[in-house]
């Protein structure tokens, strides 16, 4: 859309005859939404080169917006990393999972973020925190009091699965996971203990 806008052929008529430019983009989302028998995708890309993401960033809010209202449930699932949540791409979230690996660096990490929820004026309604890749089932004692000192309250947590790794690998969803598997029984459990 960026290309046709910025030639001469959108004053020629490349675009669709009587569609404004946020039709158009509207088209083209719903034209990118992969749709599935349980859950339909939408995958951000990234701007070209180098620069700001305000852009990119300010439609994913309207997109997400609008969408949201299609769907019982939207899940918005980031990178890692503290920015998404200071790119603001989404304000009211009834539920904010912090996942992170077991290591106190991981938890200092999910620790600031919950610290900049309310700072950002982001309106959550319940914030957790997930620890993925558990090692050995039990949580250990340093680990479990690391988390207490955080404040943060433990959702659950996911074992190290072999079968994650596989399904990464080969490139499977997920969502195919055995419902025998380690790492389904954990994220089941959790799912259950969510106010949603």
């Amino acid at each position: 859309m960026a290309q046709l806008v910025q030639s001469s052929g959108a004053l020629a008529g490349s675009m669709p005859g009587g569609m404004s430019k946020q039709d158009y983009l509207d088209y083209q989302i719903q034209m990118a939404l992969v749709e599935g028998d349980r859950v339909d995708l939408l995958a951000m890309g990234r701007p070209e080169g180098p620069g700001c993401y305000c852009a990119a960033n300010q439609m994913l809010r309207v997109i997400v917006d609008r969408l949201s209202g299609n769907y019982e449930y939207v899940v918005i699932d980031n990178e890692a990393g503290m920015e998404h949540l200071s790119r603001r791409t989404t304000r009211d979230v009834n539920v904010l999972l912090l996942v992170t690996d077991p290591t106190r660096r991981g938890l200092v990490a999910a620790q600031h973020m919950a610290a900049m929820v309310p700072e950002l004026d982001i309106g959550v309604g319940q914030l957790y925190l997930v620890i993925n890749r558990l090692r050995g089932g039990a949580i250990p004692a340093p680990l479990a009091q690391a988390v207490e000192r955080t404040g943060l309250t433990l959702l659950g947590t996911v074992p190290d699965d072999p079968a994650l790794a596989e399904f990464e690998f080969t490139g499977r969803p997920l969502v195919e996971l055995p419902e025998g598997s380690s790492a389904w029984k954990a994220i089941q459990e959790m799912a259950q203990r969510l106010p949603i």
